[in-house]
């Protein structure tokens, strides 16, 4: 069996790969500002012609998180495109195009907070009140505070009995909002599924985003097996490369430094990247980590000058 093999930055692997699928928070960014030696990796991408989608399950629009990275240094011309949930979520309602979302309505039940409309705004769908005006449920990203399952049972026992879809945008069980941890909406699709209700993911790890990942890069000519998922989270990063057949890169610094923060040697690291591989369903991670920075310098290889003849 392959094993994890061990980085000490982008460098190490950036030769492999024409395309790169690369997490927002928690590898780019900590939600205030830029990580130490992203916008320096990011450029020597860029100076090698990579491709990147930078992907993130927040809910938010591409234009509002375009914003927000721009704020923090990392400007658009450092990638191709930024795909979020919610960005899918508005043009999937939009178009009713794709198996997801082809017919599905032009009424939707929000469970959520208010300040989840942005992804259905402006779309042609009307939010509305009542489940039984809708012709589709969303399910927002995280739950307002003090709700629990019994403020949202009747509606979805009444959504089951109308047989509507459900669309999640992020299958989080939990949301952490400032210090507070909300109920996430995975906790709420879930609990639909259980009723018997038809749930479509949207986020990752669920194969439509990365879907719709791949076939951007592939209008630059660059295929699966060229691309690479770089991630901070097991269950959303690692898992959905995998199920999607490309591969992967976990970096330490994220979601789970708790794991790593004791690992002085090489050998606890493995020891500790084993743990969590056992944890979810024994898949590994290509490549490991400490962070998204550049690494180890290498030649450039475009402009590296010919060896000139030697005359006799």
């Amino acid at each position: 069996m392959a094993k994890t093999k061990f980085c000490q930055g982008v460098s190490d692997i950036s030769d492999s790969y024409m395309g790169m699928i690369i997490d927002l928070w928690g590898v780019l960014h900590d939600g205030q500002r830029a990580f130490p030696g992203v916008v320096d990796c990011m450029r020597e991408l860029r100076e090698r012609k990579k491709r990147m989608i930078l992907l993130s399950n927040t809910s938010e629009r591409a234009d509002v998180a375009k914003e927000k990275l721009k704020k923090m240094g990392i400007g658009p011309s450092l990638y191709d495109h930024i795909v979020t949930s919610g960005e899918m979520i508005w043009q999937g309602v939009h178009e009713q195009k794709n198996h997801v979302f082809e017919k599905i309505g032009q009424k939707c039940f929000l469970i959520g907070r208010t300040d989840q409309r942005p992804m259905i705004e402006g779309s042609g769908v009307e939010i509305v009140d009542g489940i039984k005006q809708a012709d589709f449920i969303l399910i927002g990203e995280a739950i307002p505070a003090g709700k629990t399952f019994m403020d949202y049972d009747a509606a979805l026992k009444e959504g089951i009995k109308r047989r509507l879809k459900a669309l999640c945008a992020n299958p989080d069980s939990l949301a952490l909002i400032s210090t507070n941890y909300l109920m996430g909406p995975g906790l709420i699709s879930r609990k639909y599924e259980d009723y018997g209700g038809v749930v479509h993911y949207i986020g990752k790890p669920h194969k439509p985003i990365f879907r719709h990942c791949v076939e951007l890069l592939q209008k630059f000519d660059v295929y699966p097996a060229q691309t690479v998922m770089i991630g901070d989270t097991m269950a959303h990063d690692i898992l959905g490369g995998y199920a999607y057949g490309i591969d992967t890169c976990l970096t330490k610094n994220g979601l789970h430094a708790a794991s790593f923060r004791p690992c002085t040697t090489p050998q606890e690291t493995n020891r500790a990247l084993k743990v969590l591989i056992a944890q979810y369903n024994n898949v590994m991670p290509t490549f490991l980590m400490d962070d998204f920075k550049w690494g180890r310098s290498l030649p450039d290889r475009k402009h590296k000058k010919r060896k000139q003849p030697t005359s006799d």
